[in-house]
């Protein structure tokens, strides 16, 4: 399989992840370490963009979009189910965002021993604003891409994670 686009990224010493591809290697190792690299580049990307224009971390990006996507705010333990970082993380991001008014915490009406993290009025426009900015470079980082290109590739991804689903569930119940 003739790959012009490993070619180019070698020419411009950007190989990343594959730069440990060899033309023997089996395909499946070659597509997993080319979408390593690219989650790795927007990723890298994003987190540079936020922290340019808004001064945050993709870490309290997330933690505001999980927030902002359960309006009615979202206990600690579900919170951290959500979130892309390590579950350590969250009450140090909470605390911060409590004390700019971003967040409140709250008593749960259903058990007083827990907590709800809500997104405050201030921080839902903060969120929108950045969440609008992300939009507009995911767009952009995919703009080359043709539509139905990106339908085909998200399909795929999908019966992927379908599958990696499936192992998983059985390797649990090893």
């Amino acid at each position: 399989m003739t790959d012009e686009s490993h070619a180019q990224l070698l020419e411009v010493q950007e190989l990343g992840h594959e730069a440990r591809v060899h033309n023997d290697d089996h395909a499946a190792l070659k597509l997993w370490l080319r979408l390593l690299s690219c989650t790795t580049q927007i990723e890298t990307e994003i987190r540079r963009r936020l922290r340019l224009r808004f001064g945050v971390s993709l870490a309290r990006f997330d933690y505001m979009a999980q927030l902002y996507r359960y309006r009615r705010g979202l206990k600690m333990r579900d919170l951290s189910r959500h979130l892309m970082v390590t579950g350590g993380k969250g009450p140090g991001l909470t605390d911060e965002l409590v004390r700019e008014g971003l967040v409140v915490r709250e008593l749960s009406p259903s058990d007083k021993r827990s907590r709800i993290v809500r997104l405050t009025p201030k921080g839902r426009k903060a969120f929108e604003a950045m969440a609008q900015a992300h939009e507009e470079w995911i767009l952009e980082l995919f703009g080359d891409l043709k539509e139905r290109n990106i339908q085909q590739l998200y399909r795929q991804l999908g019966i992927l994670r379908v599958q990696l689903l499936k192992k998983e569930t059985v390797q649990e119940q090893l």
